[in-house]
């Protein structure tokens, strides 16, 4: 090849390289990379490419002969690691899986044997690396890093919504008029990383000066983040277990929240919460959703969801509650099959938590890091309520790869009859309830067509169904431009995977400004947080930055939950 005297593995890449070595010490790149596919060392074109600052030298890899005379080099007294952080610049190592694939010890391993560390042992393994992170960032605070803060605004649809903050500032209760009560509340949908899973997908965060990814200096600023934003309900993805017992939890009881959760049934030491002001709501029942079966070897994979239900604390006629529920589904991007039966079992608690007693579902908000992209066909399933997934690519569902090698064709039916949920997305149970008694007064009322009828549901069993009317609160793209927004960005992606999903109104305006409230009952967007763009996130260098310590951004909204 052109650069015989390079590693395979920095061959492959397949870029040429173009070095100076007279002083200035220039390295670029000469190849554009899609930034939705973008390898650890890559930058758009818009973005600065700092160069590297001198520092003692310390590295026993050895640069290929065309960077000129070792000697010259080494008296130059580079720090590679520091050249690293600048830069933004990486050698993958050799080992490295391709993007997107997901690393074996994701899998739940069956064998019996589990390496997991005691207790114990993980309290001294965080106490060593606090330790080695303070001793970093003061090393570090002799370099220069991008700072800066991304600015978000919050974009209003209802001009009462700003009336109505304004009085909440000043201390004034929600009262109702005539004969319709509101109530208005915030919900916020944040993935704050969990350290575990930080430090065992490195190669995602080498963007990051070392100081940023510790967890001393993370969580004191996700919880300012938590304060001001100030959210009637949180609902957070990968929260570590230990963090959540020692420091999470009574630090969010200290800011008046009151805390549900549950965490992964496998070796991953985090799960999911869901915390609500007290002042704001009271818990009518908790319901935790293992998505892991033994005896179903397709659900293999140990991610959770969490479903609540709460009841307003306001005065109101009817006895109206809502349904808050949480996520996290598998990252796979070519097992779409899992993907979507987790989603089904997710929905199945949900219809069996919120039915009213008129038989209706009361207003309904799913928050969560669904790993995949707006527009795949499981983000279409959530907001039309239907898919026919008959001849749909597995590596197709979630959109998350433009080319994936995931071909197989999704089985019909995706899941077991023994998993005990319908392709409507309810329990078998009820499911057949229902379709006992609309089977009897079709027979009083249409008894020729009871053949027809089994042969038509018999011929529908590819088609994926949910009764809930969801809509999202975030339009993926920005109004002006039409450039997407992000919810994530690390090394090798900047891409939408987080939502909030709500069930409207049936005359919700949230798109047409200065409209009056609905009358007919559900949830109204007043208001949400705008997102920002790729290009503003690498401003401030990616994710996690200086001010925000995740690599997610948090979401929120405001509703009005109407009654009449």
């Amino acid at each position: 090849g052109r650069h015989s005297m390079l590693p395979r593995h920095v061959q492959r890449l397949g870029r040429d390289w173009i070095t100076h070595w007279n002083g200035s010490q220039i390295l670029a790149l000469n190849s554009p990379v899609s930034s939705c596919m973008r390898w650890a060392g890559h930058y758009p074109p818009w973005a600065s490419f700092p160069l590297p600052v001198s520092a003692d030298f310390s590295a026993t890899w050895r640069f290929p002969p065309f960077f000129g005379p070792w000697r010259q080099f080494q008296n130059s007294h580079w720090h590679l690691d520091n050249y690293t952080q600048s830069c933004c610049f990486h050698l993958p190592s050799p080992s490295m899986k391709s993007e997107g694939e997901e690393p074996l010890t994701k899998k739940r391993k069956l064998s019996g044997q589990d390496d997991t560390p005691t207790p114990e042992q993980q309290t001294d393994l965080s106490n060593q690396k606090e330790v080695c992170c303070l001793s970093v960032a003061q090393n570090e605070e002799k370099h220069g890093s991008k700072k800066g803060t991304i600015k978000r605004h919050w974009e209003y649809y209802c001009q009462q919504s700003k009336t109505m903050k304004i009085a909440k500032n000043k201390g004034s209760d929600q009262s109702s008029t005539g004969s319709e009560a509101t109530f208005d509340f915030t919900v916020m949908s944040y993935n704050i990383l969990s350290q575990n899973l930080l430090e065992g997908n490195s190669h995602l965060y080498r963007h990051c000066r070392q100081r940023l990814l510790c967890w001393t200096y993370r969580f004191p600023n996700i919880l300012q983040e938590i304060k001001e934003l100030d959210a009637d309900v949180l609902c957070l993805q990968e929260v570590q277990e230990d963090h959540y017992r020692r420091e999470i939890k009574s630090s969010l009881e200290s800011l008046g929240y009151h805390c549900e959760y549950k965490m992964r049934t496998g070796r991953k030491p985090d799960g999911c919460a869901i915390c609500f002001k007290t002042s704001k709501f009271s818990l009518i029942s908790s319901n935790p959703v293992e998505f892991f079966r033994r005896d179903i070897p397709l659900l293999d994979r140990d991610n959770v969801g969490l479903v609540l239900l709460l009841q307003p604390r306001f005065h109101c006629k009817a006895n109206t509650a809502i349904c808050i529920a949480n996520t996290h589904l598998l990252y796979n991007p070519r097992r779409g099959d899992i993907k979507l039966t987790q989603l089904a079992m997710l929905l199945a608690e949900i219809a069996s938590v919120a039915p009213q007693k008129d038989g209706s579902f009361c207003p309904i908000i799913i928050c969560g890091d669904f790993n995949s992209v707006p527009g795949s066909p499981l983000y279409r399933f959530i907001k039309e309520g239907k898919l026919n997934y008959e001849g749909l690519a597995i590596g197709k569902v979630s959109g998350q790869e433009q080319f994936p090698r995931g071909q197989r064709i999704l089985s019909i039916p995706i899941w077991p009859k023994k998993l005990g949920i319908s392709q409507n997305c309810v329990y078998e149970i009820k499911q057949q309830q229902k379709e006992e008694n609309a089977g009897e007064k079709l027979e009083t009322e249409k008894p020729d067509n009871t053949q027809e009828i089994v042969v038509a549901s018999k011929k529908s069993s590819s088609k994926l169904r949910h009764h809930f009317k969801l809509s999202s609160v975030y339009s993926h793209y920005i109004p002006e431009t039409g450039i997407p927004e992000v919810t994530t960005c690390h090394s090798r992606s900047a891409v939408t995977v987080d939502y909030i999903f709500y069930s409207a109104a049936k005359d919700d305006t949230a798109d047409q400004p200065g409209e009056e409230d609905s009358f007919c009952g559900g949830l109204k967007l007043l208001g949400r947080l705008a997102l920002v763009t790729e290009k503003d996130l690498w401003t401030v260098n990616g994710l996690p930055n200086e001010k925000n310590c995740s690599d997610h951004l948090p979401l929120l909204a405001e509703f009005r939950l109407i009654e009449r």
